[in-house]
């Protein structure tokens, strides 16, 4: 039961960003921009885990320099992941847009292969010929005309993928003296200031945040796009390991694509239900493939 623990939180941890474009796209509905949304997310999202930081913890930990290093970069990536993904989506169509996202499966699989110089291992390079081939049915882009699509859109788009495959592999690495509610705090903070720099921070002091009710989006965008992830990556990320979290983060497209479906009544096709099938399908190899091998050594070993 201890071998699914770990896997079964990165699951839930980027199934909680696939609910995050249903809820954005409410707002929208509510009349707030996908900038006013997205910068709600990382304020509520701040204060909640300020909150949960000083009912639990109080005092900051004493880092060394690598530590400080890798929370930075953590905060720095979550944020430019946001920022990214919503500039590609001025050029490219959603779906489109979540197919480039999904480009860090394979890309987060070669940065963890460079990282520790090893090869893919035949697993891990059919799970990727699942996912990638199940998130082009599951976006449903298959009949769609690509050729006026603006480079930028490509750039941006493999942008966001790098960006949060980056976000990953930085998650992996363990930092001494630190709580994980500390953790995500600070990482909170960091990532709270660069969205801060680049996108409306203005929503705080104009009225729309607390006068128009951007809050309550806030606060949803908040719990499931900061604080829920962030907590359960930091715990799961460094005991599964960089490759295996980029393949079970896969599972963001499914309850995407759900979640669209059930809240916003969008229709799914054959062809999307076949799809979100052989990205699960992907991400269930590895470790079925593992514990097969696990098997089989304690059956040799018996013998």
């Amino acid at each position: 039961m201890k071998n699914f623990i770990f896997p079964l939180m990165v699951v839930i941890a980027s199934s909680s960003y696939g609910i995050l474009s249903t809820i954005v796209k409410v707002a929208m509905q509510h009349g707030f921009t996908t900038a006013e949304a997205v910068t709600s997310q990382y304020m509520v999202g701040f204060f909640l885990a300020l909150i949960l930081f000083v009912i639990t913890q109080r005092t900051l930990p004493k880092l060394n320099k690598s530590g400080v290093i890798i929370l930075l970069l953590a905060g720095a990536l979550t944020a430019t992941t946001g920022i990214v993904y919503g500039q590609a989506l001025n050029y490219l169509p959603a779906s489109l847009a979540v197919v480039m996202l999904f480009q860090f499966t394979w890309i987060g699989l070669f940065i963890d292969c460079a990282l520790n110089k090893r090869l893919p291992s035949r697993g891990e390079a059919i799970s990727l010929i699942f996912l990638i081939g199940g998130t082009i049915f599951a976006a449903g882009i298959v009949d769609v005309d690509l050729s006026a699509i603006a480079w930028q859109g490509w750039g941006l788009g493999l942008l966001s993928a790098l960006s949060f495959a980056l976000f990953i592999q930085v998650n992996s690495r363990q930092v001494e003296g630190i709580t994980t509610v500390s953790r995500t705090f600070l990482v909170s903070l960091v990532a709270l200031i660069v969205i801060s720099l680049a996108l409306t921070p203005e929503i705080l002091w104009n009225g729309q945040l607390f006068g128009a009710g951007l809050w309550k989006f806030g606060l949803a965008l908040g719990a499931f796009g900061i604080i829920l992830p962030i907590l359960l990556f930091s715990i799961a990320v460094p005991k599964v390991g960089g490759s295996l979290a980029s393949i079970l983060s896969a599972m963001e497209l499914p309850v995407a694509i759900i979640t669209s479906m059930l809240v916003l009544k969008e229709t799914l096709s054959i062809l999307q239900f076949v799809g979100i099938a052989l990205v699960l399908i992907g991400m269930t190899l590895p470790s079925y493939i593992s514990m097969r091998k696990a098997k089989k050594g304690a059956v040799q070993e018996v013998r």
